[in-house]
């Protein structure tokens, strides 16, 4: 499925660049301090991530968000990004027609 592969590399492209952001941060300041995603969620926009947040925990099940959801925010964005999108590569690649 060709949408699906899109959004993968989009998002494994969106991961890159964190990544080169978070190596850019670290020869500025001499620190390895990688943006966690739930950081770069935040500063992009806020209200999304109070709103995903209310919504998982009232409606769907409040042990989902935290630790589940909780323990991926605080990962890596880069790590995060490029594996959810490697995942979507792999899950919508062009498979061989069967014969």
């Amino acid at each position: 499925m060709i949408v699906g592969r899109v959004i993968g590399w989009i998002v494994l492209l969106f991961g890159g660049a964190v990544l080169v952001r978070d190596l850019l941060v670290w020869i500025d300041t001499k620190h390895w301090a990688p943006i966690a995603l739930g950081q770069l969620w935040y500063d992009l926009n806020r209200s999304s991530l109070n709103l995903v947040q209310a919504v998982t925990q009232r409606y769907i099940h409040p042990f989902l968000w935290d630790p589940i959801i909780v323990s991926i925010l605080l990962s890596w964005a880069f790590a995060v990004l490029i594996f959810l999108g490697v995942l979507l590569l792999v899950v919508f690649r062009r498979r061989d027609p069967r014969r």
